[in-house]
């Protein structure tokens, strides 16, 4: 099996934690790893080359093929800065690993434009600046592996994080239609929410819970969704702990009226349209 042998990926925000296990695994299966990370703090401020450096450093040692990149994802040009890192370091790009985050946490009474926004550039448009960077690539030779990095906050909700839940969730609305749009030419797009110890969630779980969430169980699932062999596409997995499961949306049978009903008879019905009973995996009744 060819796995990641010789693939070029790209793993953006690769300086430490979950992107740093991610980048050090795939240069040991063979892969040539940009490491990208902009070296700031946790909330997006400050920048720096030592974090991502100090993975390259760790993958040559050991053998490995990999080159630093400290361009932000968070604008057009830094992501076109980070692919023209893996072309001109070696000669052609395979996939992604779209990874990079920050937190600006706070309710929602009291979030300020500029923390959505904030938040938002990194991840939802980050995301979509480093794929659409690589999309004429892989589109012309017919092969790419996309990964974002979504989250249980955007799936499910989390107090406080109303910013960081809408731009994961807006992932995986983007890998979706990745998935249909690059099926025709072998490009796969799937999500991993991952659960782990790391410094974004260093002080939003208990330390006892945090021990058994090492990041190294979450990058052999990466590692598989950049794989030549894999078919899957469109799919969102949580990992995290040992513990590895597929989420999908689910629709029950509904309601069908003949003609627009009146609240009244809405009401009437409620129980019938939200009861989920016999729930399937939904599927989009436009598409």
């Amino acid at each position: 099996m060819a796995g990641v042998d010789q693939r070029v990926v790209i793993v953006t925000g690769a300086g430490g934690g979950l992107g740093r296990e991610y980048a050090k695994l795939l240069a040991s299966r063979g892969a040539r790893v940009v490491v990208n990370d902009l070296g700031g703090a946790r909330d997006g401020s400050g920048s720096g080359s030592a974090a991502a450096d100090g993975v390259v450093a760790e993958i040559i040692e050991a053998g490995g093929q990999a080159v630093a990149n400290y361009d932000s994802v968070a604008t057009a040009e830094g992501a076109a800065s980070i692919v023209s890192t893996a072309l001109d370091a070696f000669g052609a790009v395979h996939g992604v690993v779209s990874n990079a985050g920050i937190l600006r946490d706070t309710t929602f009474a009291k979030m300020t434009d500029e923390q959505w926004d904030a938040v938002l550039q990194v991840h939802l448009y980050g995301g979509y600046h480093i794929t659409r960077a690589l999309w004429p690539h892989f589109r012309e030779q017919q092969f790419g592996r996309i990964v974002v990095a979504t989250s249980t906050t955007g799936l499910y909700g989390n107090f406080g994080q109303a910013n960081y839940g809408a731009a994961k969730l807006g992932l995986v609305g983007l890998i979706n239609t990745l998935a249909i749009e690059g099926a025709k030419h072998d490009i796969r797009a799937n999500a991993v929410a991952p659960i782990a110890a790391t410094r974004m969630t260093e002080d939003v779980a208990p330390e006892e819970l945090l021990a058994k969430l090492p990041p190294a169980f979450v990058a052999p699932v990466v590692t598989q969704l950049l794989t030549e062999e894999l078919t899957d596409t469109g799919s969102v997995f949580v990992v995290g702990g040992g513990q590895v499961q597929r989420v999908q949306q689910f629709a029950n049978a509904g309601v069908t009226f003949a003609e627009p009903p009146a609240p009244e008879v809405v009401a009437e019905r409620w129980a019938e349209i939200t009861d989920m009973t016999g729930a399937v995996a939904g599927v989009n009744p436009v598409g």
